[in-house]
């Protein structure tokens, strides 16, 4: 077993726990708030979301466009960081969080270095230029053995894969956009959503060799179902439900 894979998980009895997009649940998605409050609730994984920008820089935000999350209205793509940088991304949320930024990608690789927080990488834009430059950053912050690329484009995976050996996330197959046959041999792990997950399923991919992970049981008893149906990593948008349980069973990273 890989480095990497070992640091993702334990033993089989091991339950990581994700914030999605930090804790969106509670914060500003996506925005450094968001992802210190994850970290400071006991995490071990974050989720994160992929955009470039017009100069080439890695942001993140999860849609391709930024008009959900901030006033500005527009592809990212259309934007330079600096201008990117000058948009409120947390009043959409809530008053209380006006003058919240979109990240540069560098930033919040700044917070993690030193910690033992793994990373859950998806790819928004969905372009090898994307995936280069995110894989290549990542490398470069020591982050090798501390990530997942995920994606809803199956051609994302397999790149990611092929070309530079990373583990990767994909999810069930008729969500995938260019699914082929060889797609699951790319695929360290699968994101499975919670109306979707079955023993079966986890069972299905287990014997593909694939790491079950299910996304997202906010409830403590979707984190029930999730466990009973064998997933190993829980990707949430309120962690606390699942460190309690968790917790309780027992079957908390140490």
């Amino acid at each position: 077993m890989a480095i990497g894979q070992i640091l993702f998980h334990k033993s089989d009895r091991d339950i990581i726990i994700a914030g999605h997009r930090g804790i969106c649940a509670k914060y500003p998605e996506n925005t450094m708030l968001s992802y210190r409050k994850a970290i400071e609730s006991g995490v071990d994984q974050l989720e994160i979301d992929v955009n470039m920008t017009a100069d080439k820089k890695l942001v993140l935000i999860h849609d391709p466009r930024v008009d959900r999350v901030t006033e500005k209205s527009g592809k990212v793509r259309s934007y330079t960081l600096e201008q990117i940088k000058m948009m409120d991304a947390g009043s959409h949320k809530s008053y209380e969080f006006r003058g919240e930024r979109i990240p540069e990608f560098k930033e919040l690789l700044e917070l993690v270095q030193g910690t033992e927080i793994s990373l859950n990488v998806e790819i928004k834009d969905r372009t090898f230029e994307v995936v280069d430059a995110t894989v290549r950053t990542l490398f470069d912050y020591g982050m090798r053995d501390r990530f997942v690329i995920a994606c809803f484009d199956a051609n994302i995976i397999q790149y990611a894969h092929q070309k530079y050996g990373v583990m990767t996330q994909g999810f069930p197959d008729d969500m995938h956009d260019n699914f082929s046959n060889e797609t699951r041999a790319h695929m360290y792990a699968v994101g499975i959503p919670m109306w979707q997950i079955t023993e079966k399923l986890v069972k299905e991919y287990l014997a593909c060799g694939i790491q079950p992970w299910a996304w997202c049981p906010d409830t403590e008893e979707d984190v029930r179902k999730a466990v009973s149906c064998g997933a190993r990593l829980l990707t949430c948008n309120d962690p606390g439900p699942a460190m309690r349980v968790i917790g309780e069973m027992g079957r908390r990273r140490v």
